[in-house]
C-alpha cells in the first residue's frame, strides 16, 4: 500500500502540471520564509525619531539628574568628576580648522585633538546644562558647535575616516540635548546640521575595511548624525553596515571553525582571516578581531557597538536582541583578562596588551541590569573603574549617564 504522502486527491496519481505547480509554490514559500528576516530588517529607521535620542535619552538624563540631586552614588561622584574636567570649563576657547589633517595615529596632528576634544566639550557642557539648568553651559555648548560649523570643510590624510567617526560620534549627542531641551534658542542649528550632512556623513556612511573598530566608530557617527538630521535612508544604510560588521568583529562558537567576515571584505581564506585577526588562529566566544592587537582598540569597537545598540533601543528599533549575545561574551572575555587573569598560551601567544578603557557601562547596564544576564567579570571591572571618565576620543561620562540606569 503506498504511503499517504505519495498520493494526492483520494489516491489518484497526480497530474504532472499539478506536481509542478505544488513544487513551484513550495520553493516560493521556502524562499519567502528564508528571506523574511532580511526583509523585516530592511527598514531599521523609526517612523518618528525620538529626541534627544543619540546614546542617551531624556528619561536616562532625568534619572541621573535626580540621583545627582539626591547625592546618590555612583552618580554624584561621576557628576563631580565631569564638572571638574577641562571639558566642562566655561572659559574654553574653541579651536576650529577649515581642514583637519590626521595621519596614522594622528601623525600629523593638524586639528585632530582639538576637534575631538571640542566635540567632547560640547557634549559635556550640554550635559552640564541639563543637570544644572544653568544657561551658561548651553551657550558654551552652542559656541563650540557654532565655531566648528562656521569653519570646517574637510578631513584629510589616512586617518580621516576614523577621525571623522570619532568627532562625529560626539557632535550629535551634544546637538540632540541642546536642540531638544534648551529653550533659549540656537539660531545656527541649521548650519550645524549642514556641517554634519556635508562634511561628516559622506566620510563615514560607506564604512571601511580597515580594522573593525574603524567601521564600528564610523557607523556610530553615521547613525547619530542620521538621528539628528532625521535622515531615514542614511540611518538604514548605516544599520545595515553595522549588522554586517558586528558578527565579523566578535566571534561566537556558533559561527563555526572560523570567524565571520564582513560583506565585501575580500577575506576568502583561513590564512587571510587569521592575519586579519592579528595572527590568532584559535577562536573562543568573546574573542574580537582586535583582541590580539591590543585591548585599547578593542575597547573602541565594543564601545561603538554598545552606543549603536543603545541608540537603536531609544529609537524603538532595538538591536540588542541581535548583537547582545556577542557583546556580552566580548565584554566578559576582555574583562577577565583586564582584571589580571593570566592569558593561556593559545590566546595571542600568551601575551596581551591591556587597557580596555572606560567602555563597559553602556553595554553592562543594558545586558545585565535591563536584560538580566549574569556578567560577573564585566560587573567587577565596571564597578572597579567607576566613575568612568573620558577616553578623550569619543567616550565620556558613562557612569553618570548609564550607570545602573533603568530607563
Amino acid at each position: 500500500m503506498p504511503h499517504p504522502a505519495a498520493s494526492v486527491s483520494h489516491g489518484r496519481t497526480p497530474r504532472p502540471a499539478l506536481v509542478a505547480t505544488v513544487a513551484t509554490l513550495t520553493v516560493a514559500l521556502v524562499a519567502g520564509f528564508l528571506a523574511w528576516p532580511a526583509a523585516r530588517h530592511a527598514t531599521a529607521a523609526p517612523g518618528t525619531f525620538v529626541h534627544p535620542g543619540v546614546t542617551v535619552s531624556r528619561g536616562q538624563l532625568d534619572f541621573a539628574r535626580d540621583k545627582v540631586n539626591a547625592g546618590a552614588q555612583p552618580w554624584k561622584t561621576a557628576y563631580d568628576q565631569m564638572m571638574a574636567s577641562t571639558y566642562a570649563s566655561l572659559s574654553r576657547t574653541p579651536k576650529p580648522r577649515a581642514v583637519v589633517e590626521c595621519g596614522s595615529y594622528s601623525k600629523p596632528n593638524y586639528g585632530c585633538t582639538d576637534e575631538r576634544e571640542d566635540a567632547i566639550a560640547a557634549y559635556t557642557t550640554a550635559l552640564a546644562w541639563y543637570f544644572t539648568h544653568d544657561a551658561r553651559y548651553a551657550k558654551k555648548s552652542i559656541e563650540l558647535m557654532d565655531a566648528w560649523s562656521a569653519t570646517i570643510k574637510d578631513h584629510t590624510n589616512s586617518n580621516a575616516p576614523l577621525q571623522t567617526g570619532w568627532a562625529g560620534s560626539s557632535w550629535p549627542k551634544a546637538a540632540e540635548i541642546i536642540k531638544y531641551t534648551y529653550s533659549g534658542g540656537w539660531p545656527a542649528a541649521g548650519r550645524f546640521g549642514t556641517m554634519l550632512r556635508n562634511v561628516y556623513l559622506p566620510e563615514v556612511i560607506n564604512g571601511s575595511h580597515s580594522n573593525g573598530n574603524w567601521e564600528l566608530s564610523m557607523m556610530e557617527a553615521a547613525i547619530g548624525i542620521s538621528v539628528f538630521l532625521e535622515d531615514k535612508a542614511s540611518y538604514d544604510k548605516a544599520v545595515t553596515k553595522f549588522r554586517g560588521r558586528v558578527p565579523a568583529y566578535i566571534y561566537l562558537a556558533s559561527d563555526g571553525s572560523l570567524p565571520k567576515t564582513a560583506p565585501g571584505s575580500g577575506l576568502d581564506t583561513r590564512d587571510e582571516i587569521v592575519k586579519y585577526w592579528h595572527g590568532q588562529n584559535t577562536f573562543r566566544s568573546g574573542l574580537t578581531q582586535e583582541t590580539c592587537r591590543d585591548f585599547t582598540h578593542t575597547g573602541y569597537g565594543l564601545s561603538a557597538i554598545s552606543h549603536v545598540a543603545e541608540t537603536s533601543r531609544i529609537q524603538g528599533q532595538d538591536l540588542y536582541p541581535e548583537v547582545g549575545e556577542r557583546l556580552r561574551h566580548a565584554l566578559g572575555f576582555q574583562a577577565k583578562y583586564e582584571l589580571g587573569e593570566t592569558p593561556p598560551s593559545w590566546l595571542c601567544g600568551g601575551s596581551l596588551k591591556r587597557g580596555l578603557g572606560p567602555v563597559t557601562e553602556v553595554g553592562y547596564n543594558a545586558l545585565h541590569n535591563r536584560l538580566g544576564h549574569t556578567m560577573a567579570n564585566t560587573q567587577k571591572l565596571t564597578e572597579r573603574n567607576r566613575p568612568a571618565g573620558s577616553n578623550n576620543l569619543f567616550v565620556a561620562w558613562e557612569t553618570l549617564t548609564h550607570g545602573d540606569n533603568p530607563r
